[in-house]
């Protein structure tokens, strides 16, 4: 039960932001990329605040676009992208062996749609890990409406320093979450240490793939409209996630870009050339409509300035998803399933 209207997503613009300090959160947020003179190690230093001002600015665009899981998903024929993007988390619960009555870890779990749905799907206990207190709030309100506050709840720290003891878990999982990470390595770390012996990890990364080519100057303009509209330090190579996993100490059962096998393209929802009405609010079209009610918002004041300047940079962001999508160069689905091992000597 996502905000559906207008008005809903007006209030919901700029999250914990002070309605009158949306419009600077806005550009002190846009200082930390590539097209305003931002520089990687800056984006990386300073993450916690680039990614908490991103989530309180677009939460409500990805709600009211989206639903309420924010993320991709392998499509068949045929397919809703509702169904596809169930069928996505359902995936990984199947991935992970889950059993009723285990304790999971999402991490990065923006306002619950996926653990909400795994949970149910599973009859598991979900913890979502969050640092940004706008999205923990509208996600205890969703838990609350969906009836499932006894069995999923929200955690707000850091997923590069958390704050459970060793070998909690019974799984863990990341959905297009663990990419805003500074460091692959540090946070891969902390996931091995929570989880128990034995036990596995999951998740899709947000990825350069081997076809990207860094002294490109195109794939490096995708690479810079993806990291701006989606609040990334960095994009790291499929190589480098599964590199930080073995040094992390897992055991890689398998991964492979999932992206690969999908009959319907994933970037299809925000392809320009592409018309749906099931998800109408992320085509061509719908966006329009979006862009131009939030201007109307903004004028009369029921919307804080900066609202129109958000919606800028998530065009910039569909505009190279798109593009990197159809170059191969970039996915949202790098999969992979780990173990830790049962003994350090293992």
């Amino acid at each position: 039960m996502s905000k559906a209207g207008a008005f809903d997503l007006a209030s919901g613009l700029g999250g914990k932001i002070e309605k009158t300090e949306v419009l600077s959160s806005v550009e002190k947020y846009e200082k930390y990329h590539v097209f305003y003179g931002g520089e990687e190690e800056e984006r990386k230093a300073n993450y916690t605040d680039m990614v908490n001002k991103y989530y309180d600015l677009v939460t409500s665009f990805y709600e009211f676009g989206w639903g309420e899981s924010f993320h991709f998903a392998a499509r068949w024929k045929g397919e809703s992208l509702k169904e596809s993007i169930k069928r996505h988390e359902h995936f990984l619960a199947v991935q992970l062996g889950l059993k009723p009555g285990q304790k999971v870890l999402d991490v990065g779990c923006g306002i619950g749609g996926p653990l909400r749905e795994i949970a149910r799907f599973s009859s598991t206990s979900v913890t979502g890990l969050n640092n940004n207190e706008y999205q923990i709030t509208r996600g205890k309100e969703l838990n609350r409406i969906a009836g499932v506050e006894k069995t999923c709840d929200f955690v707000k720290a850091d997923f590069m320093k958390m704050p459970f003891p060793d070998n909690t878990f019974d799984a863990v999982y990341a959905i297009e979450a663990t990419c805003h990470a500074p460091d692959a390595y540090g946070c891969y770390k902390e996931i091995y240490r929570v989880l128990k012996p034995g036990q596995c990890f999951t998740a899709y990364e947000w990825c350069m793939t081997d076809a990207f080519n860094p002294n490109n100057p195109e794939h490096q303009k995708i690479k810079a409209e993806i990291e701006i509209g989606d609040g990334l330090p960095d994009i790291r190579m499929t190589r480098q996630c599964l590199e930080a996993l073995k040094q992390a100490g897992f055991e890689v059962i398998w991964e492979k870009d999932l992206v690969i096998d999908s009959p319907v393209p994933w970037y299809l929802p925000l392809d320009k050339n592409h018309f749906s009405l099931s998800s109408f609010r992320l085509t061509a079209l719908g966006r329009f409509f979006t862009r131009n009610m939030v201007k109307a918002l903004e004028f009369v004041g029921l919307a804080p300035k900066g609202s129109q300047r958000v919606q800028d940079f998530l065009e910039k962001a569909a505009e190279g998803l798109v593009e990197g999508g159809r170059k191969e160069i970039f996915t949202p689905m790098y999969f992979f399933l780990a173990r830790k091992p049962l003994s350090e000597s293992q």
